[in-house]
C-alpha cells in the first residue's frame, strides 16, 4: 500500500516540477523580448541614419552650424576642412548670414576645433562679425547644448547643420531636443567609403543615438 501511495504522488510531483520550470522561464522570455525590441529599434535607427545621410535640406536659416572634427596644430583635418568648405559654399549662397563653428580642445593646450574653424573661414573671406566660435564642447551633445544657448542669446531659431553624412541624423535630433528648427546639409565626400566602413559608421551612430535616447550616453 505504501508503495502504491508513493507511485500515486508521481504525477503531482511532475506537475510541480513543470510549473517551477515555467516560472523560471519568465526571466528568459522577458530578456528575449527586450532583445528583440532593442534589435528592432536599432534596425530602425540604422535605416533612418542612412536615409538622412542622403538628404540635403539646406534652405534659408538664421545660422549655419559646423560641427567640429580633428585639427592638427591649428590646421583643420581633411574631414573638418571639407565641412568648413561646405559651410562656406552655403554662406556664399546667402542661406544664412552667420556661421557657428564648434568644438573644444580635445586635450590640446593651444588650439580648439571651434577657433581653428573660425580662423579657417576668416581666411576664406568671411568677416569676423559673421562668425561665432564655440570652443568649450567635448562631444556632439555638448556642442548642441552650447549652440542652442548661443542661438537663444542671439534670437536665432533655425540652423543648417553641417557634418558628415552619417552624423547628420543624430545631430539633428540633438539640436531639435533644444527646440531648434534644423536643416541638415552633409559635406560632400570625394570618394564613396567602403561598404564595411559605411556599415561601421552607421552602426556606431545608431548605438550612440539609442544610448542617448536612453540617457546613457552623451557623445
Amino acid at each position: 500500500m505504501m508503495a502504491a501511495a508513493g507511485r500515486n504522488r508521481g504525477p503531482e510531483q511532475a506537475q510541480v516540477r513543470h510549473a517551477g520550470a515555467g516560472k523560471r522561464s519568465w526571466p528568459a522570455r522577458i530578456a528575449a523580448a527586450a532583445l528583440i525590441a532593442y534589435a528592432s529599434y536599432f534596425a530602425w535607427a540604422c535605416a533612418a541614419i542612412v536615409t538622412q545621410a542622403g538628404r540635403d535640406e539646406a534652405k534659408q536659416a538664421d545660422v549655419i552650424v559646423v560641427f567640429g572634427a580633428a585639427e592638427y596644430k591649428g590646421r583643420p583635418s581633411p574631414v573638418y576642412r571639407a565641412r568648413l568648405d561646405h559651410a562656406f559654399e552655403l554662406y556664399k549662397r546667402k542661406l544664412a548670414s552667420v556661421v557657428i563653428t564648434t568644438g573644444g580642445s580635445g586635450g590640446e593646450v593651444v588650439f580648439t576645433e571651434g577657433r581653428v574653424g573660425h580662423d579657417y573661414l576668416v581666411g576664406r573671406g568671411i568677416g569676423d562679425r559673421h562668425l561665432i566660435a564655440e570652443t568649450q564642447s567635448d562631444n556632439s551633445a555638448q556642442s548642441a547644448e552650447r549652440v542652442a544657448a548661443i542661438m537663444e542669446a542671439n534670437g536665432m531659431r533655425s540652423c543648417i547643420a553641417v557634418s558628415d553624412p552619417y552624423h547628420e541624423f543624430r545631430i539633428k535630433r540633438l539640436l531639435e531636443a533644444h527646440e531648434i528648427v534644423v536643416y541638415t546639409s552633409p559635406r560632400p565626400q570625394e570618394t564613396t567609403p567602403a561598404v564595411v566602413d559605411q556599415a561601421v559608421n552607421v552602426a556606431r551612430e545608431a548605438l550612440s543615438y539609442t544610448l542617448w535616447r536612453l540617457h546613457l550616453y552623451r557623445r
